[in-house]
Formats: C-alpha cells, sequence, structure tokens
C-alpha cells in the first residue's frame, strides 16, 4: 500500500511591532509547537520567544544568508517537520525574503498557514488620517540606483503610498520626494506601539522642516496623500 509522503507546514507568524502584548494567543501556541523556527534575527526572536517561555529551537533566515538556507528548510519540511517563519518584528514576507521560501515550499506541495497580526504598514495607514480606500505600498525605496526613476513612477499615484524608511535617510527621502512627486499631504509614523510612538501629520515641506531640527530615531512609516487631500499638521 503506498502511503503519500508527508511534508510539513509553513507557518508565517505575525510578531508584536513594538509592544509585546500584540502578539495573538494563536500566534504564541503555534510558536510552542514547532519543532523549529527561523527567524531573520535570532536574537530579537529570543527576546520575544524568552518572554512567552517558548523554548524552541531557532535557525536563521534572513536577506543574506536564504540562498543557503533554503535547501535547510525544505529538507526539514520534506523529513515531515514543520517551521514557524517569522520577521523582527510584524508579519514576515514584508521588506523580507520570506516569500522565495513559501514560493519554494509551495512547489514541494507543503501547506503554508498565515498567522495574521501586527503589522506597521496597517497601523500606520489606519491612524494617519489619510484615505484607506486605496493605498499602495513601496517598502524601502532603492538607496542609490533607481531611487528617482521609483518616486517619478509615483507621481500621478492618487492612492495613498505607504514607504518604509531608515531614520538615517528620512531627511533625503522627504528632499527626494518633495522635489519629484510635490509637497503633498504626508504622515510619518514612528515606533509605533513602543513608549515614543510619534506621529506627525503635515505636509512633505512641513515634514522636511520638523526633522532638520529634530533628529529621527526608530523605524520610520511614511504615509504621502492625494494632492487634494487637505490635513491638519500637529
Amino acid at each position: 500500500m503506498n502511503r503519500q509522503k508527508k511534508i510539513g507546514t509553513v507557518y508565517l507568524v505575525a510578531t508584536p511591532i513594538g509592544n509585546l502584548g500584540d502578539i495573538t494567543f494563536r500566534a504564541v501556541e503555534i510558536l510552542k509547537s514547532v519543532p523549529l523556527i527561523a527567524a531573520e534575527d535570532t536574537r530579537k526572536t529570543k527576546i520575544l520567544l524568552n518572554h512567552f517561555s517558548i523554548n524552541v529551537p531557532l535557525i536563521s533566515y534572513y536577506e543574506h544568508n536564504h540562498f543557503s538556507r533554503i535547501d535547510k528548510i525544505i529538507d526539514h519540511l520534506n523529513d515531515g517537520n514543520d517551521i514557524a517563519v517569522v520577521t523582527d518584528a510584524g508579519t514576515p514576507g514584508i521588506s523580507d525574503p520570506a516569500y522565495k521560501l513559501v514560493r519554494d515550499a509551495i512547489n514541494i506541495g507543503a501547506k503554508i498557514e498565515s498567522i495574521p497580526g501586527a503589522s506597521s504598514a496597517l497601523a500606520a495607514l489606519v491612524a494617519s488620517g489619510l484615505p484607506t480606500d486605496r493605498f499602495i505600498f513601496e517598502g524601502f525605496l532603492p538607496p542609490k540606483k533607481g531611487r528617482k526613476k521609483r518616486l517619478q513612477a509615483l507621481k500621478e499615484e492618487t492612492a495613498t503610498i505607504i514607504i518604509f524608511e531608515s531614520p538615517k535617510r528620512i531627511n533625503r527621502t522627504l528632499a527626494d520626494i518633495l522635489s519629484i512627486i510635490g509637497d503633498r499631504p504626508a504622515v510619518l509614523c514612528r515606533e509605533l506601539t513602543k513608549i515614543h510612538e510619534e506621529i506627525i501629520r503635515g505636509t512633505v515641506s512641513e515634514l522636511a522642516a520638523y526633522f532638520a531640527k529634530k533628529e529621527a530615531r526608530g523605524e520610520c512609516v511614511l504615509l504621502i496623500g492625494k494632492d487634494d487631500e487637505k490635513i491638519y499638521f500637529e
């Protein structure tokens, strides 16, 4: 009698973007039940696991080692073992290489389960005051080559634009947006759900002036609205 080979399941587990209380009950249950967790940064994930008394082996899986790690994870799945995939904060697969693992896991017949939870992009969008009926997620802009081309492609966009940016590049990004897209309504959210959470609303030029005087800290979510959308600066 032929038995179909059992292949493990990939659980894409969303983790908190700041406040550890934002994890779901189901996420904790999954992280406790799997035999292995693939993490973007094992040191950061260990903090989360220790907080919830989760003692499961970790391996790293991030942008610079995903090619070497995928084969190991696929072998793990082919042996019938499940795995949870987490990012440093938020939902795996958003601006990280988790989708490449998902694609290869699908090709071997693995089941993919998304365990939803926190997302800084959506948390920023709903708190921004900008339209939420249509939005476009751009992730991180290229630091050098292709940066202006990406912004030029967004010049005629009427949906709310969501961009991830590091605090070191936020001044440059605001200057580039002002130069290429124009002085539109804009909102910057930083340190969401953390003690020093800050949401700054205004226009691109007002945000640029604000951060010319005050250093940005923490990962930033920048949102750009339509030309005709009025919003009050705080």
